[in-house]
């Protein structure tokens, strides 16, 4: 997967793509794998790097959604746990099965939750393995750094934990191998009409800085929570389609939560849930609900973020974590599609719209990726009278043992080595990173594991990808100067 070939490809297209999809995150990706799996001619383009925003910033499941069962959404958890089960068939060595604890503080809890966990047993019809209630003792056997004083057992449900960033490097590798044509930093400036139909964008390449025609049968706008923004390129007046939420997320030593069981908080001040997640080494905290009028490609986690999410964490475990304990702090945008009330009551189901050549799909879940680019490409299929095949989507397979070594030593602070700068020139010719930011946070987690960490290793990452990429020391310290200032808006301080 080389960029300078993907930008080759599209050169070289003397007849219209079938589809072509705008962006590349968790949707956009999964249509272009879905499109390319049933033979049709399918490019992408990302405006920046692929699951750049929404996609890199999620909690890290594939889960049915426990928190839906309360208001009786019964078919959409039963379809996103179906959704769960494909994901673990498509991706076995990139999806498992984590523990989840429920800890019950009061009368009556086990009894309440452990009903509502047999549902969701139920509805996962023998996918996975089954909830059962526990005693104090197993509790704190499950999970030691809880809060002991008044705690009376639980109940253990499983849900499946994935790295979201590199599921999305995954989906774009597969794809490609299917014959899609991918290209990140390639944001649509404008489309193409003939008729009253789009048939295609002015593209602009931001690695050469020209721009060039896509022309296509049919475009898919999966751009996440810019796609009102993608669709007033051809109806500067067409009423939105989504309602934005931030959801922060809060990263902590292992030691606050050490083993392999997650920690699910029931209920928040705001009837939400918050999980406590064994993460690559560290545990991850999230997540939050505040309502946004604008969408943002990065937006920050606030100080009230912050607070909110220590002190809901505080009250399960026994050492309460502070704010210098934090050693990352990122937030995301969900799409949610637009209806009255509040938005953490908003169901996590999906919409497609189709209007004159153009598809668009919002809302969802990186769970109910799949399930979404198969309505949108079938969409697309049925407006573009396309002739397609029935696709058999390829297994995604783990990144190679160098990319775990590279994040460890970055997470380590370690000096690196000539080896890890071989990886950073892997990273740039087959993964298609680009920047410093590409490969530390995307193709590493380093900074969303330890931005403190990841500002360190930038100089090195910068010249790495100066030697793979041809840049000159102006390009390096644009890069090092351009991270340092991203990183500072991932430390709660």
């Amino acid at each position: 997967m080389q960029r300078d070939a993907m930008r080759a490809r599209l050169d070289a297209a003397r007849e219209p793509w079938d589809v072509l999809v705008i962006g590349g995150g968790a949707t956009g990706l999964g249509c272009a794998l879905e499109a390319a799996s049933r033979g049709l001619r399918t490019a992408l383009v990302e405006r920046l790097d692929f699951a750049s925003g929404t996609s890199s910033r999620s909690t890290k499941l594939f889960h049915g959604g426990v928190r839906y069962l309360r208001g009786g959404h019964f078919q959409l958890v039963a379809q996103s746990l179906r959704e769960r089960a494909n994901a673990r068939r498509q991706a076995r060595e990139l999806v498992r099965e984590t523990p989840f604890l429920i800890p019950a503080y009061r009368r009556g809890e086990r009894f309440y939750y452990g009903l509502g966990l047999r549902l969701y047993d139920r509805l996962a019809r023998g996918d996975g393995s089954r909830s059962r209630v526990v005693s104090r003792d197993d509790a704190l056997r499950l999970a030691p750094a809880l809060r002991p004083h008044g705690l009376r057992g639980g109940i253990v449900y499983y849900d499946d934990q994935f790295d979201d960033a590199r599921f999305a490097v995954e989906l774009a590798r597969a794809a490609v191998a299917c014959g899609a044509t991918v290209m990140n930093y390639a944001p649509v400036r404008s489309f193409l009409v003939e008729g009253g139909r789009v048939t295609g964008a002015v593209v602009r390449d931001d690695e050469r800085g020209d721009e060039l025609e896509v022309r296509a049968r049919v475009v898919v706008n999966a751009a996440g929570v810019f796609v009102d923004d993608v669709r007033r390129l051809a109806r500067p007046s067409a009423a939105p389609l989504l309602r934005l939420s931030r959801g922060a997320h809060i990263v902590l030593e292992r030691s606050f939560l050490p083993g392999d069981t997650a920690v699910l908080v029931p209920r928040t001040d705001d009837d939400r849930v918050v999980f406590l997640i064994p993460w690559r080494e560290r545990v991850l905290v999230g997540t939050t609900d505040t309502p946004v009028d604008e969408p943002l490609h990065a937006p920050a986690c606030t100080k009230a973020d912050v607070d909110y999410l220590l002190e809901h964490a505080s009250r399960y475990l026994a050492r309460a974590p502070v704010r210098a304990d934090v050693k990352s702090a990122f937030a995301g945008l969900r799409p949610l599609p637009a209806a009255k009330g509040r938005t953490a009551n908003l169901r996590r189901d999906h919409r497609v719209e189709v209007a004159d050549g153009l598809v668009t799909i919002c809302g969802g879940k990186w769970t109910t990726y799949r399930l979404m680019a198969r309505d949108a490409i079938a969409a697309a299929v049925r407006d573009a009278r396309l002739t397609a095949r029935s696709g058999t989507l390829p297994a995604l397979t783990a990144p190679p043992e160098s990319n775990a070594r590279l994040e460890a030593n970055l997470l380590a602070g370690m000096p690196l080595s000539s080896e890890d700068a071989l990886e950073i020139t892997r990273l740039a010719s087959e993964e298609m990173a680009v920047t410093v930011e590409d490969v530390l946070a995307r193709r590493t987690r380093t900074l969303f594991l330890d931005a403190r960490r990841a500002a360190q290793a930038a100089p090195f990452v910068a010249g790495a990808l100066a030697r793979a990429c041809g840049r000159d020391d102006a390009w390096i310290q644009h890069q090092v100067t351009t991270f340092a200032a991203l990183a500072a808006k991932y430390l709660p301080e």
